[in-house]
């Protein structure tokens, strides 16, 4: 049991709350002694720009570009405009996006409560400095190392930081380290180690730097890339000195091998799939969701299952209370009296005992002695009055014992028709740490009620609709859950699952996850538990949620999407976060990655269908000992306007068609036979032209090149 010290507010402190004066945090800042948080994991200007100039495609394009230089054919430069544009498009967009992004940024970050001068004040986590106290209450990050003043039940999850599963209590004096969060209670801590010495600042100094999330688009891009990088060289050779061998000036055979490389050399493909990823990521920052990574836009278009918290996603997240039903034989005044006492002696009460409160006003003569803050592991919480006993509130399965049964009957009549409902229950005896005593005693049933979100049904059939599975997962009664589903329009609702009664053994929990959509009373460690089981059935799995509650499962989700009015903790962990908490942005997100994917793929298609062709011609012309058919600017004209303007427009094209996996698979299957048809029919052309009598080299070019343009715009279409 944790000691009480009445809520204080305003000045009225004790001396060992009230914190650094005004004086001594600017003599703080004068001696440097400020939380100067690490710089974010973005790219500075000078890395933007290195990562669009110096890429292997403009390294080969500028080789080549020498090469032709040195052949003396000028004219035959034009393909060095490819690394020109790429480079600007490229910076410029990401340069607007990093700029988008930062300004969404400002909105998501945490802010601080620290005590100064006896008064409460909200500031920066920047501006945090050594020593400040500052106060923490349930889902609050821990924004530097510190150690507790005082605690109210204050339990705090390190298991962002150690992996261990179950929240470690706090009693004054121990050490508090950043990058965990509060899961339970309140409390004081006073600031030790801040800045780059605090602990997350040192554990995650090469996890901060910056790294693009792993991507099955820009992997499938990247094993193409590599393959061509293979392929390019020795077959570049293998051509040359034919040439030499036939070609009566080596400038010719140099000119030649230079049109075959260009155009074996996929040079848009990087920069439309990066400028695809921007786009999306800005197009979403437009409807106020912040997107940590240019990835995200994918990744949410391959969920197949979404897991949904019920509060604050589907529900507005406002509970609105009800009416209390006191039980037989007790007083209204007493039940009414030892509600507001329960919720007067949480200092950051969750918007449930905020509901109760506001009806319930806390009684003056009702003094706590002891108190234990709600946890969403153990669904109740409890106080101690001096001269009145010990009072519970929490769910009434978990309160009620084996002889409440009529009671229980009352409360499950009242889930069954959607309400959220608590028990009031008093005991002679204390709590011994979470453990209830032996018997408790009914006092009232508190009726509360959730808002669905007007938008809620439409939306949850839209993602019906797009093959997307739904799993509704909450902490309060199945029953509850299952009625708000129902209001929901969630269809398949069927039995709604206690997660009590769920098994412990992997294979087990995933057969029940997938066969089941609603689950009630699940804690904070079974909804992870719950994202790795449908994980290991091959589902991609994305998971919202406001709550510290979901912290850990939007941690491990493939896809963690907070709202933006949630705890500092879920928007720390989500890789997308709904800034302004409108539900309803999430079918954009789904069209954005979808748009994304299948432009991608059809843009990838003509890429490598002129890498196909190019490889072909140069081996038959290897093979043949002819002159190459084509010269550089010739080249570079029918890949402009066959594949490089089309591809731009195709890339940014609306498209909400269903993502299906294999990318890669899919490219190269279109793309191998396709080339081979049109280098093949290129070369055929030229050869019969060229052995005409009185036909010229250029003019069978000219064929070739003819041919080849219109074989490259019937793939096109």
């Amino acid at each position: 049991m944790s000691g009480v010290e009445p809520p204080v507010t305003g000045a009225v402190r004790p001396d060992h709350l009230r914190g650094l004066t005004s004086v001594e945090v600017a003599e703080r800042i004068r001696q440097g002694r400020v939380n100067a948080v690490p710089d974010a994991p973005v790219r500075t200007t000078a890395e933007i720009v290195r990562a669009n100039v110096l890429t292997p495609v403009n390294g080969i394009i500028g080789v080549l570009f020498v090469l032709i230089l040195v052949a003396g054919y000028p004219q035959d430069a034009l393909f060095a405009g490819v690394v020109v544009s790429n480079s600007v498009i490229g910076i410029a967009q990401e340069l607007q996006a990093r700029r988008t992004l930062g300004e969404l940024a400002v909105l998501s970050a945490p802010r601080a409560r620290v005590i100064r001068d006896g008064t409460e004040h909200e500031v920066a986590v920047s501006e945090v400095v050594a020593d400040d106290l500052l106060r923490v209450g349930p889902g609050d990050q821990i924004v530097v190392d510190g150690v507790v003043v005082d605690e109210v039940g204050l339990e705090v999850d390190e298991s962002l930081l150690t992996g261990e599963s179950d929240p470690v209590p706090k009693d004054p004096g121990d050490e508090v380290l950043s990058g965990s969060f509060v899961s339970a209670g309140s409390g004081h801590y006073r600031a030790t180690r801040i800045g780059p010495e605090a602990y997350a600042a040192r554990l995650s100094e090469e996890a901060r730097r910056f790294k693009l999330a792993d991507s099955e688009l820009r992997g499938g891009v990247n094993v193409i890339l590599r393959w061509l990088t293979v392929i390019i060289p020795p077959v570049g050779i293998l051509l040359l000195l034919r040439l030499l061998d036939t070609e009566d000036r080596w400038q010719d055979a140099l000119q030649g091998t230079v049109a075959a490389a260009v155009a074996m050399v996929p040079d848009g493909l990087v920069l439309l799939t990066s400028l695809s990823f921007i786009t999306g990521v800005i197009a979403l920052a437009r409807r106020r969701a912040l997107a940590k990574e240019l990835a995200s836009v994918e990744l949410l278009a391959r969920v197949d299952v979404l897991c949904l918290d019920k509060t604050g996603t589907i529900t507005t997240g406002e509970i609105t209370y009800a009416g209390l039903e006191v039980l037989d034989g007790i007083d209204v005044d007493l039940a009414s009296a030892a509600l507001g006492a329960l919720g007067g002696v949480d200092p950051d009460p969750n918007p449930t005992l905020a509901a109760i409160a506001a009806h319930h006003p806390p009684p003056p003569d009702w003094r706590p002695t002891a108190t234990l803050p709600f946890s969403s592991a153990r669904k109740w919480a409890a106080a101690s009055f001096d001269g009145r006993g010990h009072w519970f509130l929490g769910a009434p399965d978990i309160l009620l014992g084996p002889g409440d049964d009529e009671v229980r009957a009352r409360a499950a009549a009242e889930t069954e028709a959607g309400r959220r409902v608590l028990l009031v229950a008093r005991a002679d005896e204390p709590w011994d740490g979470d453990r209830l005593p032996a018997r408790r005693h009914p006092v009232a049933l508190i009726l509360l009620e959730d808002t669905v979100r007007p938008d809620a049904p439409e939306i949850l059939a839209y993602f019906r609709a797009q093959g997307v599975t739904l799993k509704i997962i909450s902490g309060d009664h199945p029953a509850t859950v299952a009625a708000v589903a129902r209001r929901a329009g969630v269809a398949d609702v069927g039995t709604a699952v206690d997660a009590r009664t769920l098994p412990d053994d992997p294979v087990a929990l995933a057969d029940a996850c997938e066969s089941h959509t609603v689950f009630g009373r699940v804690t904070p460690h079974q909804k992870r538990a719950m994202v790795h089981a449908l994980q290991s059935r091959g589902h991609t799995v994305a998971m919202t949620g406001d709550g510290v509650n979901d912290v850990l499962a939007l941690k491990d989700a493939d896809m963690g999407i907070a709202m933006g009015s949630g705890s500092a903790s879920t928007r720390a962990v989500a890789q997308l976060v709904l800034l302004d908490n409108r539900f309803a942005t999430l079918p954009r997100v789904l069209a954005e990655g979808r748009r994304v994917i299948n432009n991608i793929e059809r843009v990838a298609n003509l890429f490598i269908t002129k890498a196909c062709y190019a490889v072909l011609v140069t081996a038959l012309v290897a093979a043949a000992g002819s002159p190459f058919p084509f010269l550089p600017r010739q080249l570079t004209l029918v890949g402009t306007f066959s594949i490089g303007v089309p591809g731009f427009f195709l890339a940014l094209a609306p498209n909400e068609a269903l993502v299906r996996p294999g990318f890669l698979r899919r490219v190269l299957a279109f793309s191998l036979p396709a080339g081979l048809v049109a280098g093949t029919g290129a070369f055929v052309a030229y050869e019969a032209t060229r052995r005409m009598h009185d036909v010229s080299l250029a003019e069978a070019r000219t064929v070739a090149t003819i041919t080849l343009l219109a074989a490259a715009l019937v793939i096109l279409v």
